[in-house]
């Protein structure tokens, strides 16, 4: 409970919702994996300077009021608290793992590790072992604090390579505009899209699939990168976005990963895609959600990158206009959609690609050379892919239900698709493109 008659903000319904969505089976955290280079505060042999460190953060914390905030309960709202931080338990050392599979690793078992709700909804941990001569760093957050693009934010406000005042700190230019009232044309056309979207989710839109079901404990994770400069031209020469190139990546990857375990391939993998909205708020998540069916059994990168952006150029603007989920607006609805989504057959995958800092990042001094995101799987969703571009690289993050897709295959699937498609503007001629 909050302090008696003391006002607190509440969570705005997007925030609340995720509050909501959060469950022990399905962990609703995602976190940031990165490697530091020696320098600053990791020395030359990997080890690391935990007192500077946390003194770096304490410096930080101001920066982003969240961060030092807690979710309590006041009667039936869910609302911001102030709350100490304690970095002994937020900045932690972990027992060093064993390279790049062992760091996948641990970051799996981290997607099934609920998180403390007595503190601030985030933490910070340091992995020696993680890469010859790197040491791991995982930040992870709650979903109820960011969304994709709100956790760019707090990652440069705590990550920041500089010790002045940096734009990510700085608070959207929404947070303080009125919102203005919606006609009562508005307020139907949102009932009527909130109906339609909510009885699509029992549609049978998917045969039986090995990508569907009860999401097990057993996690895999596999990090892939790829050049972000080859992959905005390779797209380009098929008219198409590096998100476009992501999708269709993804797709030639899930296909892959089911041939690979012998199960049928479904016409089209239906990828549920968020897109930013432009009215955020004071809320941490301000998403609106993309259904793209991905097509499967086209061999060609060039074709299949042609085909996504055409599916992908007619339904963002849709998405845009229609918002965040209607279900998800009030903590009723949100208790249906965490009942209905563990049943539904209209997703089979999730894909996120969110714009990462626009220049390199250090940690107390330590280079930040690399930066997965990896997001929740939820529902019935067994898969999941997440992108950030960070450093001239596009950072992949693959999460999926261990028992149904193998990571390794799926990675390796997605890295060899996404330098194919890299290549294609070294191919230009007059058949690119279909």
């Amino acid at each position: 409970m909050g302090e008696v008659g003391v006002r607190h903000e509440p969570l705005s319904p997007a925030d609340a919702s995720n509050i909501v969505i959060d469950a022990p089976d399905q962990v609703n955290a995602f976190l940031m994996a990165g490697l530091l280079a020696p320098g600053g505060v990791v020395a030359s042999d990997g080890a690391v300077d935990l007192a500077v460190l946390r003194t770096r953060f304490a410096a930080r914390l101001p920066r982003e009021a969240r961060l030092s905030q807690r979710v309590a309960r006041e009667g039936r709202r869910l609302v911001w608290v102030e709350a100490a931080v304690d970095l002994d338990r937020h900045v932690r050392l972990l027992e060093a793992v064993d390279g790049p599979a062992g760091f996948e690793a641990l970051c799996a078992r981290l997607m099934v590790t609920p998180m403390p709700t007595d503190r601030p909804l985030w933490e910070l941990l340091v992995v020696p072992g993680a890469a010859s001569s790197r040491v791991g760093l995982v930040l992870r957050i709650h979903h109820a604090l960011a969304d994709g693009l709100a956790a760019v934010r707090l990652v440069e406000v705590l990550l920041g390579a500089g010790e002045g005042p940096t734009d990510a700190a700085a608070p959207p230019a929404s947070a303080t505009a009125p919102r203005p009232r919606r006609s009562l044309l508005e307020r139907l056309r949102t009932l009527g899209s909130g109906w339609e979207r909510t009885t699509a989710v029992f549609r049978p839109a998917l045969p039986p699939t090995v990508l569907l079901g009860r999401i097990g404990p057993r996690r895999g994770v596999a990090f892939v990168d790829a050049s972000l400069d080859a992959l905005a031209r390779g797209a380009a020469t098929a008219g198409g976005t590096v998100n476009d190139a992501l999708l269709a990546a993804a797709v030639a990857a899930a296909e892959a990963a089911l041939r690979e375990r012998g199960e049928p391939v479904p016409p089209a993998v239906p990828a549920s895609v968020p897109v930013a909205l432009a009215d955020r708020g004071r809320s941490g998540n301000a998403v609106g959600v993309m259904l793209v069916p991905l097509p499967t059994g086209e061999p060609d990168p060039s074709t299949r990158v042609r085909r996504i952006a055409e599916l992908t150029r007619a339904r963002k603007a849709d998405a845009r206009s229609r918002g965040s989920y209607e279900l998800t607006r009030t903590r009723f609805g949100t208790v249906l959609f965490r009942r209905l989504v563990r049943y539904q057959r209209l997703i089979a995958m999730f894909v996120t690609n969110v714009p990462g800092p626009r220049h390199p990042l250090a940690v107390a001094g330590a280079p930040l050379e690399r930066a997965w995101p990896l997001a929740p799987i939820q529902g019935n969703v067994r898969l999941g892919v997440s992108a950030l571009s960070y450093d001239g690289r596009l950072h992949c993050a693959v999460h999926c239900d261990a028992d149904a897709v193998s990571a390794r295959a799926f990675g390796d699937a997605l890295r060899a698709e996404l330098d194919r498609i890299g290549a294609l503007d070294g191919m230009r001629g007059p058949a690119v493109g279909g």
